[in-house]
């Protein structure tokens, strides 16, 4: 049984809050920031990615720049209840390959005092709502939504663009598979596949 937590001035709150947007935009150099800060002020934090997630390494989460903090891999949603017992702070990262039963575990964590920070892809590479990401935005209190830029144009990009041909829905790649575009030069983009957008 999960309990709620206490602090010296009765019942902690919980909240989540959920960093999202495309791909190269620095969500996870912004869960990383949270985190850090959270550490600084002696709060006990763990942080969870999926399993699945091995680009840059086994275990820690790793931003687009480097930045890295340490992390536990998960399998499914329902091991976070498990390993964040005692824990004040949980950090989640690439949130859009959790099941779907992620958004009822971080309002469990949240109805028990703790502070759950997400961070995620908001849209597929078809620039469809991803995985658990829109459950999780609607039930959050705080939504961030970052920007990178766009390779073609220099404007706001929001959409994660795949350069290769394949319809996976997860393909985990780098700047050899993605891009980030504005919503024109995504448009041009899925018109005409694997062209680059003028």
């Amino acid at each position: 049984m999960f309990l709620e937590q206490t602090g010296p001035h009765g019942p902690r709150k919980g909240w989540i809050e959920v960093i999202c947007g495309s791909m190269f935009s620095g969500k996870t150099e912004e869960l990383i920031r949270r985190l850090r800060r959270a550490e600084f002020a002696k709060q006990r934090v763990e942080i969870f990615k999926p399993g699945v997630d091995i680009r840059y390494d086994a275990t820690d989460v790793v931003s687009h720049e480097g930045t890295t903090i340490r992390s536990t891999p998960v399998p499914s949603s329902s091991n976070l209840l498990l390993l964040a017992s005692d824990i004040q702070v949980v950090g989640i990262d690439e949130a859009q390959f959790f099941d779907s039963g992620l958004p009822a575990v971080c309002e469990q964590l949240a109805n028990t005092g703790v502070r759950v920070i997400i961070a995620g892809l908001d849209m597929d590479f078809q620039g469809r709502p991803f995985g658990p990401m829109p459950q999780l935005m609607a039930i959050a209190e705080y939504v961030t939504k970052v920007h990178a830029i766009c390779l073609h144009c220099g404007g706001l990009a929001t959409f994660s663009h795949r350069k290769t041909a394949s319809q996976d829905l997860v393909v985990l790649g780098e700047t050899d598979s993605y891009e980030p575009l504005c919503r024109t030069c995504f448009t041009k983009a899925l018109v005409l596949p694997h062209t680059t957008p003028q």
